[in-house]
C-alpha cells in the first residue's frame, strides 16, 4: 500500500472516531428544572423554572408549580412571558407557620401558565419562567416545587418525584428543586462572600450540566484526534511528492600550482 493511501485511511479512521465520540456522547437530561444565582434564607429570591419539550409531535402548552406547603412562602410575582398567561394561587394557611420573626398567615398555593392560542413550545425548544418570591424560610435549606407539563396532545407529566435516597437511583420524573444558603447572621452561619455570587447554589440540573460538559470534552477530543490524524496523512503526501535533492559532488583540490 502506497504512503498516500495510508495516510489517507488513517485520518479517515481517525475522523470517524471523532464523529462516533460526538454522537455517543450522553447529552443534557431534558427534565423540568428550578434554578437560582443565589437563594438566601429569610431574603427574595429570582427562581427560573426551565421547562423543556419531550414530545416530539406535541408542544408544551401548560405549566402549573406547586409551592412547598411545609416551608410557606408569602408573596410571588412573575416576570411576563409573551404569548403566555399567569396565574398565582395564594390561599391562607390551616394555621400561622413562624418565619423570620414573623407569623405567616398566607402562602403561595401554586403558580400557574398558560399558552395563548397559537402559542406553545415546540418540539426540541425550551421556555423559561422566571418569578421573584420570598421572603424565602429560614428553617431549611432545599425547597421542592412539583410541576405538571400538559401538552397540547392531552399529554400530561407530572414532575413530582421525591429526591432518591443515598445509594438509590434517580428519578424519573423529579420535582424541580433550589437550595438555600444559611442566613447572614443567624447562628452557624457561614461567611459565603468569598465563595462568589453563585458560591454553594446548587440546582437539580448541576449533574446534568456537569455530564453535558464532560460528553462536549470528549467530543472536542475526539475531533481534534482526526484533526491531528489528516495533518499527519497530509505531511506524508507532501513528502512523498517531494523531488529528491540532487547530490552535488565537491571538486577535489590538485594540490598543483595554476599554468
Amino acid at each position: 500500500m502506497s504512503t498516500t493511501r495510508f495516510a489517507l485511511r488513517v485520518g479517515g479512521v481517525l475522523a470517524a472516531a471523532a464523529v462516533v465520540a460526538l454522537a455517543g456522547a450522553p447529552g443534557a437530561s431534558a427534565h423540568v428544572t428550578a434554578n437560582v444565582t443565589t437563594a438566601v434564607q429569610g431574603s427574595y429570591a429570582k427562581i427560573t423554572f426551565r421547562v423543556p419539550n419531550e414530545e416530539d409531535n406535541a408542544g408544551t402548552v401548560k405549566v402549573q408549580v406547586t409551592f412547598p406547603d411545609s416551608y410557606p412562602i408569602p408573596g410571588a410575582s412573575v416576570k411576563p412571558v409573551p404569548g403566555w398567561k399567569s396565574q398565582i394561587d395564594v390561599e391562607p394557611l390551616a394555621k400561622p407557620v413562624k418565619e423570620n420573626n414573623s407569623d405567616v398567615k398566607n402562602a403561595v398555593k401554586t403558580i400557574t401558565w398558560t399558552a395563548d392560542p397559537g402559542t406553545r413550545v415546540n418540539p426540541g425548544e425550551f421556555q423559561e419562567f422566571d418569578v421573584s418570591a420570598g421572603p424565602m424560610p429560614d428553617d431549611t435549606d432545599e425547597l421542592l416545587f412539583p410541576a405538571v407539563q400538559t401538552y397540547d396532545n392531552g399529554v400530561v407529566v407530572n414532575w413530582t418525584d421525591q429526591p432518591a435516597a443515598a445509594g438509590q437511583p434517580k428519578p424519573e420524573h423529579p420535582a424541580p428543586s433550589i437550595k438555600l444558603q444559611t442566613k447572614p447572621n443567624a447562628p452557624g452561619a457561614m461567611d459565603m462572600s468569598s465563595m462568589g455570587s453563585t458560591g454553594g447554589v446548587t440546582d437539580t440540573a448541576s449533574s446534568t450540566t456537569v455530564s453535558d460538559n464532560t460528553a462536549r470534552w470528549l467530543g472536542g477530543a475526539g475531533l481534534l484526534v482526526g484533526a491531528i490524524g489528516v495533518g499527519f496523512g497530509v505531511g506524508a503526501v507532501l513528502r512523498s511528492r517531494r523531488p529528491a535533492t540532487a547530490s552535488v559532488a565537491t571538486p577535489k583540490e590538485d594540490g598543483g600550482k595554476s599554468e
